[in-house]
C-alpha cells in the first residue's frame, strides 16, 4: 500500500500526562468549591490486600493523587490471608460510611477470594472503578447511563476528545476484550457513535481488520504486537498496554513498552499516545473525577 504521507511524517503525540494534569487542576478547584459551599470534601477508600509490589505502587500513586486535589483518602491495608468474609465486611462498613464517596478494591485479589463477590458488594453509588455489574450493564444498554464509567476506558475517550479527535461515524477497532478495558471501551465507543470492531485472540488475520481503523485502542497486553504496517495513515492510536521488556541499558534491567510498536506507528499514525505517559496518568485522573462526581451526587442532594 502506498502511503500518502511524507517520508518525514511524525504523528502528533497525545500527552496524557499534560491532559491529566489539566483535569486534576479542574478537579482541585471543584473540590475546594464543595469544601467552601458545604464544608465537605470527597472521600475515597482504597483497599489493598497483600503486598504485591505492582499493586502497592498503584495504590500509593492513587493515594498521593487524592492528596494533591484535596480528596480525603481512607487507607485500608489488609493482610494476604484475610478471609473473603472479612474483606466483604470491610466493604460493607465503607458502604455505610457517609464520608466515603468512592470505594476501590485494588485487583488482583489473592486466589482464595472471589473477585466477583467482592466487587458486587460495593455499593453501586460508590463504585468509582465502574466495575459493578449494574454499572457495566447500564453501559451496555442504549438510553441508560451508568453511575460511573470504568476509569481507563473513560480516560481513553477523554484523550480523544481533548485532542480534537471525533468518534462519530468513525471506524474504531478495539484490540482485546478484557472486562477492565477492551469490553467497556468498545461499549463507550458505540455510545459515542463509532462503528466498532473488537479483535481478540480468536480473530483470524487481525492485521487486515486493524488496518481499516480510523481509531485503534490497543489493550491486549502483548509487547509491540501492532506494527506500523498495520496502521492506516493518519489513524489515531490509543495504546493501553504496559509491558516490561528486557533492556540492559536501564538501571532496572527493563523498560516499559505498549501493545503498539511506537517507533513504527509514529511514522504512520495521525495521533498516538506514548507508553509510559499516555493512558496511565489518565486512569488515575478519571478515578479522581469519578470520586468527585459521586461526592457531588451525595453532597448536593
Amino acid at each position: 500500500m502506498a502511503s500518502s504521507l511524507p517520508s518525514d511524517h511524525k504523528a502528533q503525540i497525545i500527552d496524557g500526562k499534560a491532559i491529566a494534569q489539566t483535569i486534576r487542576s479542574e478537579i482541585a478547584s471543584e473540590v475546594s468549591h464543595l469544601s467552601q459551599k458545604y464544608g465537605k470534601v470527597p472521600g475515597l477508600a482504597v483497599v489493598i490486600v497483600g503486598t504485591r509490589k505492582d499493586s502497592q505502587s498503584y495504590v500509593s500513586m492513587k493515594r498521593k493523587a487524592c492528596a494533591e486535589v484535596g480528596i480525603t483518602s481512607f487507607d485500608v491495608d489488609l493482610p494476604e490471608q484475610v478471609s473473603e468474609a472479612d474483606l466483604i465486611d470491610k466493604v460493607h462498613e465503607l458502604n455505610a460510611n457517609p464520608d466515603v464517596h468512592g470505594i476501590l478494591v485494588q485487583l488482583p485479589l489473592p486466589k482464595h477470594i472471589n473477585e466477583e463477590k467482592v466487587l458486587g458488594a460495593i455499593s453501586i453509588e460508590k463504585d468509582v472503578d465502574g466495575f459493578h455489574p449494574l454499572n457495566i450493564g447500564k453501559l451496555a444498554m442504549k438510553g441508560r447511563e451508568p453511575l460511573f464509567l470504568p476509569c481507563t476506558p473513560k480516560g481513553c475517550l477523554e484523550l480523544l476528545s481533548r485532542s480534537g479527535i471525533s468518534t462519530k461515524g468513525k471506524k474504531a477497532v478495539v484490540v482485546g476484550r478484557s472486562n477492565i478495558v477492551g469490553l467497556p471501551v468498545s461499549l463507550l465507543l458505540l455510545k459515542a457513535d463509532a462503528t466498532v470492531t473488537v479483535v481478540h485472540s480468536h480473530t483470524p488475520n487481525p492485521e487486515s481488520i486493524i488496518r481499516e481503523a480510523d481509531i485503534i485502542i490497543a489493550a491486549v497486553g502483548q509487547a509491540m504486537m501492532i506494527k506500523g504496517s498495520w496502521i492506516k495513515p493518519g489513524a489515531a492510536v490509543i495504546d493501553v498496554g504496559t509491558n516490561a521488556v528486557d533492556d540492559p541499558s536501564k538501571k532496572t534491567g527493563y523498560r516499559l513498552v505498549g501493545d503498539v510498536h511506537f517507533g513504527e506507528a509514529s511514522k504512520v499514525a495521525g495521533h498516538i499516545t506514548p507508553v509510559p505517559g499516555g493512558v496511565g496518568p489518565m486512569t488515575v485522573a478519571m478515578l479522581l473525577k469519578n470520586t468527585l462526581e459521586g461526592a457531588k451526587r451525595e453532597i448536593e442532594k
